[in-house]
Parts: C-alpha cells; structure tokens; sequence
C-alpha cells in the first residue's frame, strides 16, 4: 500500500496516510483489504468441528444459511481491483521501457513473488508440519482423523492464488484486446462461460466445465480494466448490478445452480469449482454496487482515521488471509482438547458466541501475521526489462501454467507428502508428493528467466507505487 510495508520499511501508516496524492482511488484499495477480511469472517463461520473430530460447514448442518453466500462470496471483487492493479503496472511498465522484449517476463516474475513468497513460507510450514505429525504418530492418535482433514482442507485456499496467477498471467494480451474493444471483450467472455454452462448441464462433457476458471476470473478482471480507464460509469454499475443479481437469482431458482455461492460438501454441483455462470452474475452484480458507491466511499475514505485504517490493514491483509485456516485449526483443536463443545450451528448460543470465537481467532490470526508477514515483502511493481534475455517471455509464457497447475493440485491433494494419500484430480489420482514436484518445476522455469546480475527488481515507478497496496 504506497510505500508500507512488512516491519521494517521506514515510513509509518500515519506518514503514508497524509502523503497519498488526492487523485489516488482508495476505494480500489479499500475493497481489496475489505474482501480478504470478509473472506476472513465468512471461514471462520462456516467451518464446523464434529464432536467426532470431523471437519465440515455449518451451510452443510443448517441449509438456511446458503444465502449468506451471495454477500460473503466477495472473491470476485479481488478480481476486479485486480485488473485495475494489473492494467496500472502494465501502464507503468510501458512508459518506463516501452513494448521491448522481456517485458512480459519482467511483469510475470514481479506478480509471482508478490504471490508466492507468502505461499511458500505457508506450504514450507504446513510441509513441515504433516512429516512431524506422520513421524510422531499425531496422524494415528484419537485426533488423527481430525489432524489428516486439517493436512487436505486448510492449504485448499491455495485455489485462489493458482487462479489469480494464472489470471494475472493473462494480463497483458487481454489489456491489449480491451484498449481496442473495450468492454466488449467482457461481454465475449460472459457469453463463452454461459455457453459453456449450457454444454455441460444438457449432457455434454464435465471436463469442459474447466473452461469457466478462464471464462469466469477473466471477465472480471476485463471489468477492472475497464474501471481503471473510466468506462465503468454510474449508470453502468446500475446495468451490471440488476443484471447480475437478477441473472444470479434467476439461475438459482429455475437453473441447474444451488443456492451457495461456495462450494460445500456433498452436493452434486458447485457454483465454485470449476465457477459457474451463476457465480460470475454475482460478481457483476457485486462488482455493480462497487462502481454505485464509488462516489460515496471515496468521500468518506478520505477522512483521515479510516484511510489510515485501510493503510495499516493492506500490507497484512495477504499473509493473514494464508494464516487465518491455520489459527482456525488450532483454536477449533484446543477446544476439543479442552473439553469445550460448540453450541448447535445457528442456535441462539452459536450466534452468541461468535464474537467471543472471532475475537480469541484474530487474536491467534495476529500473532501467526507478525511471524509471517516478512515473507510478504515482494515487488509490487515490475522493474524494467533491462538485461532480459531474448528468450525470456516465451518461457515465462510456459512456465505460468505449470505453477498455476502445480498450485492446484496442491490445493486439491494437500500436503501430507509422508502420508501419501492419492487424490482425485481431474483425471486420476495424485499424491502431494507430485503435486509440489510439478508447482516446483513451473518455480524453476520461471527462475529461468532472470537476468544474469539481476536479483531484485529497481524501485517502481511513481505511478505504480501509488498503487503498491494491490497485488
């Protein structure tokens, strides 16, 4: 966010708060911070420990909760200020060198170590931690089914860093389709998901579903582009906003949707994996309310308590949002230990709790954030392309994929490398073990294309330090 960053930077919230240039869109920044908090929140509700020492979700035990979904999905707005993020770098990137060769590698490296330095030092403890647990007997023990669940469930929040990699990925052709089509390069994008929905739900093949991981994030980061150049305008946040929430309701109610907006266990479709059409309505028409308070929040964002509140949450908001399952695990763990159960999902007394588990969870959240958030230090700007090989974004082209798919199947299969559980995906069964063989071989390939005597990207520039606070 500007110029904070983890401990350590010089400058103080207080000092960037006062120095951000009065042109600066903070709403962008404070829906970024603001959707990881509630994808925060929405966890910590959902996430229920049997008294069997089962791991499952309270939409799953009490079905009325579903439409909680449709406010608390707010994944598809990171999307959005994704693109807005994407499309200022690439802006400063071409100013600063110009479309030379190694721009696109240039670009992808300083999107991949703003993303996965944080996701390595998780994968590296959470490793850790189920070889210990396997070589001590903890995944044996009267909770091992509970310490095995926790080894699969808590790194499948990797699915969003894959994903919006590989969206990130994508950004420059797209940025290049959208400043000579505008806008109608979102609406492609939303009838090719549509009409992938249609094959796959009148008896064509599941695998084309897998399409809409493309289809879906895409358009929305289309719709950040098209944020960032101004076309995203009142009236068309009021087209998007009744268009999208009606499409969502209409799909959910006479469609082959279900109601959730999150995938949950059991139920024979999900809106989430691979995203349905239902989904990318909801996010339009979330992505139409952001555009609608646009005016209103950038008044009261530039009240200096709340824009200084929103500079101290954004350089931890990403190490928090990897460490938040973590904290879950070990409070929902220590209370099982402790004897304490928890009151029946949606009970005048679960809803009272809540507060008290929430506060004992950021608590937990705040201490694994200090230990990790040093890890969350990488470029938020690319550097010029200065020194890159000719060779540099053709391999960085293919080296995207492979870490994209590798983080995937990490998410899917989890870590536990010593247990060696296969898993299905997609195709067939997969262990850990090769799931982190495959991210590292993307890793690699991407290495590949550093320039020699090159280590850290310069300094960005201006304009794209204004916008730091994005990944």
């Amino acid at each position: 966010m500007v110029t904070v960053g983890p401990p350590g930077l010089a400058r103080s919230p207080g000092a960037v708060a006062a120095a951000t240039p009065a042109e600066r869109d903070r709403w962008v920044d404070a829906l970024r911070v603001g959707s990881l908090l509630v994808v925060v929140i929405g966890h910590w509700l959902m996430v229920v420990l049997t008294r069997e020492g089962e791991i499952t979700n309270a939409l799953t035990i009490v079905p009325s909760l579903k439409p909680l979904t449709w406010a608390l999905q707010v994944m598809p707005l990171f999307f959005l200020v994704g693109g807005v993020a994407n499309a200022y770098s690439l802006d400063s990137l071409d100013r600063r060198s110009g479309a030379v060769k190694g721009r696109y590698a240039v670009f992808l490296r300083a999107r991949a170590a703003r993303l996965l330095r944080p996701s390595l030092a998780f994968l590296t403890v959470w490793v850790a931690f189920g070889m210990v647990a396997n070589l001590t007997g903890l995944t044996r023990g009267p909770d091992g089914g509970f310490v095995r669940e926790a080894l699969v469930r808590v790194p499948q929040l990797l699915w969003f860093i894959g994903i919006y990699l590989g969206v990130c990925a994508c950004a420059p052709p797209l940025l290049r389709l959208h400043r000579r089509w505008g806008l109608w390069v979102v609406v492609a994008l939303v009838a090719l998901a549509v009409l992938v929905d249609i094959i796959r739900f009148t008896g064509g093949p599941a695998l084309l579903g897998y399409l809409n991981f493309a289809f879906v994030w895409l358009a929305l980061q289309q719709l950040g582009f098209g944020w960032h150049d101004g076309l995203l305008t009142s009236a068309g946040g009021v087209v998007m906003s009744v268009v999208g929430w009606g499409g969502m309701l209409l799909a959910v109610a006479v469609g082959p949707y279900p109601v959730s907006m999150v995938g949950l266990p059991g139920e024979a479709v999900s809106n989430m994996g691979p995203p349905t059409a239902a989904l990318l309505a909801q996010g339009i028409g979330m992505a139409g309310l952001a555009v609608l308070l646009r005016p209103a929040m950038a008044r009261v964002l530039v009240r200096r308590r709340v824009w200084r509140g929103v500079v101290m949450a954004a350089p931890f908001a990403m190490t928090a949002f990897l460490w938040h399952l973590t904290a879950l695990m070990l409070v929902l763990l220590s209370l099982r230990w402790l004897g304490i159960d928890q009151p029946p999902v949606a009970s005048a007394a679960w809803w009272a709790t809540r507060p008290v588990l929430f506060s004992v969870l950021a608590f937990v959240t705040a201490g694994l954030v200090a230990v990790f958030v040093r890890f969350d230090g990488g470029p938020r700007a690319p550097a010029t392309p200065a020194g890159q090989r000719r060779w540099s974004d053709a391999v960085a082209a293919g080296s995207a994929p492979v870490i994209v798919l590798g983080i995937l199947m990490v998410s899917v299969v989890g870590v536990d490398v010593l247990g060696n559980r296969g898993v299905f995906f997609v195709l067939g069964d997969l262990t850990p073990a090769a799931a982190l063989a495959v991210m590292g071989l993307g890793l690699g390939l991407l290495a590949l294309t550093r320039p020699p005597g090159r280590r850290r990207p310069s300094d960005p520039a201006p304009a794209a330090r204004a916008h730091r606070g994005v990944p």
